[in-house]
């Protein structure tokens, strides 16, 4: 057994070049045995990590499918979707036409004339949504959460951790159940915080801020373009378990230049903070590759490498994925960009 053990240490060692001169170097082999060939994207102090929202365009959205794509990009931590988890969980699935809702109620919402026959077939769609959101709603009152924490092994297994959780069980329409189920769903997969865009009401972040103080959870808003220096502040008042998801590139396509001070006064409050390179408000607007745009991706890596802060970097890919590439390789690509500006 020992010159099994021996030659399997000489093997994983030798791979990853490494030398075995010292008893100290063999009696912790099986640490490096446990973590060869692991992602691990925390470079220099600073962790990177990834919204599995990066990975929507590729067809497979089961669990097994997303631990994949995470640990062939490389990266070791994540913000989890709830399409992944929930499926794995066993949530009800849905024979509607999601596709074709979204696009007749976008079509209506932006003041677009629809038929009558488009009327009609929205209402019906309306009417499958409505009872979907019913049979779901029950079955997240009865969910065994040891599935979640199933989950949680495996992708612990996998290398990876789960910092942040983004189920769709915040919304207006969601009963206070739902958002208990969402704030435990959470914890059950090692999150510290679930995210979720900002409701631009007052009354709903103080509900949500309380319900983290019950189930201890953490709350981070995300903001869009409406993101302002003081954008958060109302909700951080409200809670202790209020906090932030801070979108960098979103905060400098509404045209401001001083997400640096932004950070330096509520660094204590975020959890996360999307990063993407898009264009100011004056150039445009659009999400470029990074190192394109005018997000100061290279500066804000530093300012948290060199303050020590706490919150990871979030990868999320919402440029144009170039002919020939795919989600995965595009990913890489980003950690690659924070691997060489964290050097």
């Amino acid at each position: 057994m020992n010159n099994r053990r021996e030659f399997l240490i000489k093997s994983v060692l030798g791979t990853a070049g490494l030398a075995l001169g010292t008893t100290s170097l063999v009696n912790g082999a099986p640490a490096i045995i446990k973590s060869y060939n692991k992602p691990n994207s925390k470079i220099n102090g600073v962790q990177i990590g990834c919204i599995t929202y990066s990975f929507r365009s590729l067809a497979d959205q089961s669990a097994e499918a997303t631990l994949k794509y995470v640990t062939e990009s490389g990266i070791s931590a994540i913000e989890l979707m709830g399409g992944p988890a929930e499926s794995f969980a066993g949530i009800p699935e849905s024979s509607m036409n999601r596709g074709r809702y979204n696009e007749l109620g976008r079509k209506k919402r932006n003041g677009g004339k629809l038929s009558s026959d488009e009327e009609k077939e929205l209402g019906e769609l309306q009417k499958e949504a409505s009872a979907y959101a019913a049979t779901v709603a029950n079955w997240r009152a009865k969910t065994d959460f040891k599935k979640f924490e199933k989950f949680r092994k495996m992708y612990k297994d996998a290398g990876v951790s789960i910092y942040a959780f983004k189920p769709s069980t915040f919304g207006r329409d969601n009963t206070d159940a739902e958002i208990a189920y969402g704030m435990k769903a959470a914890r059950a997969l090692g999150a510290s915080h679930v995210t979720l865009e900002h409701p631009a009401d007052d009354a709903r972040t103080l509900k949500l801020g309380k319900m983290g103080e019950k189930n201890k959870m953490s709350v981070g808003y995300h903001g869009h373009t409406q993101q302002t220096f003081d954008f958060w502040d109302t909700a951080l008042a409200q809670s202790p378990r209020n906090a932030m998801n801070l979108d960098a590139g979103h905060y400098i396509a509404a045209g401001f230049t001083d997400i640096i001070s932004l950070i330096e006064k509520q660094h204590k409050r975020i959890l996360s903070m999307h990063t993407k390179d898009r264009q100011t408000l004056a150039n445009g607007q659009n999400n470029l590759p990074w190192g394109e745009g005018d997000t100061p991706i290279v500066e804000l890596l530093s300012e948290i490498q060199s303050k020590k802060y706490k919150f990871p970097a979030t990868i999320e890919l919402e440029y144009k994925i170039p002919e020939g590439s795919d989600a995965v390789k595009e990913v890489q690509k980003c950690l690659e960009y924070c691997r060489r500006s964290l050097a």
